[in-house]
């Protein structure tokens, strides 16, 4: 299917498109820039501008002044009113399926948004940050630069992230702290009340083994997790 762009987005060069793309109104994309299929990006989005940092080249990349890593977006993505995505400085941005970022949501350059992922309104992710997939940041939250958000988080409003948030565990306050494992996330991912009670301890630290019987999907997502790098 065609994309539908609205006659007031300006789409600059190096931008590829996939199909059946929604592009609203006054929308700026800027390359290099490449967006899969069945996205809805609304109204004011700001997609592809200069990475925010003192010595970044601030160049007009909507009117094909490109230089940069540049952004890369997946496919079925939301992305609602006035979101900012920037792009890289060292690697480009990259927001994967299936994510839903809410109006006023800022994205800042060299972060990885997995898939599945629900950014709400106004929350503010600082550079070099990693969300994996399945987590849920709450309305006006703060995530400081290179900090990294388990799989299946749950972060409460207004949270102030300074440092990594554990997979399928429930994160509020300013500063942030743990209280809790994210039982409703865990059953949507089939897991019984067995298959919770053995996943707490290794989800609140106690234990270091991922407990066998999970659902496949599951346990390959936590074993990624338990194997992830210092990435920045």
């Amino acid at each position: 299917m065609a994309n539908r762009i609205h006659e007031t987005a300006i789409i600059g060069a190096d931008v590829e498109l996939g199909d059946d793309n929604v592009i609203g109104p006054y929308t700026v994309i800027a390359g290099p820039c490449r967006i899969g299929d069945g996205n809805f990006i609304g109204p004011h989005v700001s997609i592809g501008g200069p990475a925010e940092y003192l010595s970044a080249p601030h160049l007009a990349g909507w009117d094909g002044e490109n230089d940069g890593p540049g952004v890369v977006i997946g496919d079925r993505n939301r992305i609602r009113e006035f979101v900012t995505i920037n792009q890289g400085a060292k690697d480009a941005t990259r927001i994967g399926s299936d994510n839903y970022l809410m109006g006023r949501a800022h994205v800042a350059h060299d972060c990885i948004i997995d898939n599945s992922v629900v950014i709400t309104s106004a929350v503010q992710i600082a550079g070099h940050c990693h969300v994996w997939s399945g987590s849920n940041i709450g309305l006006g939250t703060v995530v400081h630069q290179g900090t990294q958000i388990g799989p299946g988080a749950m972060i409460g409003l207004g949270s102030a992230i300074r440092k990594e948030v554990g997979a399928f565990t429930i994160t509020l306050g300013n500063p942030a702290r743990t209280t809790g494992v994210n039982v409703i996330g865990l059953s949507r991912r089939g897991c019984d009340e067995d298959a919770i009670a053995a996943l707490t301890g290794f989800l609140t630290g106690k234990e270091a083994e991922v407990p066998a019987g999970l659902p496949e999907e599951l346990a390959a997502l936590l074993k990624a997790w338990t194997e992830r790098s210092n990435e920045h």
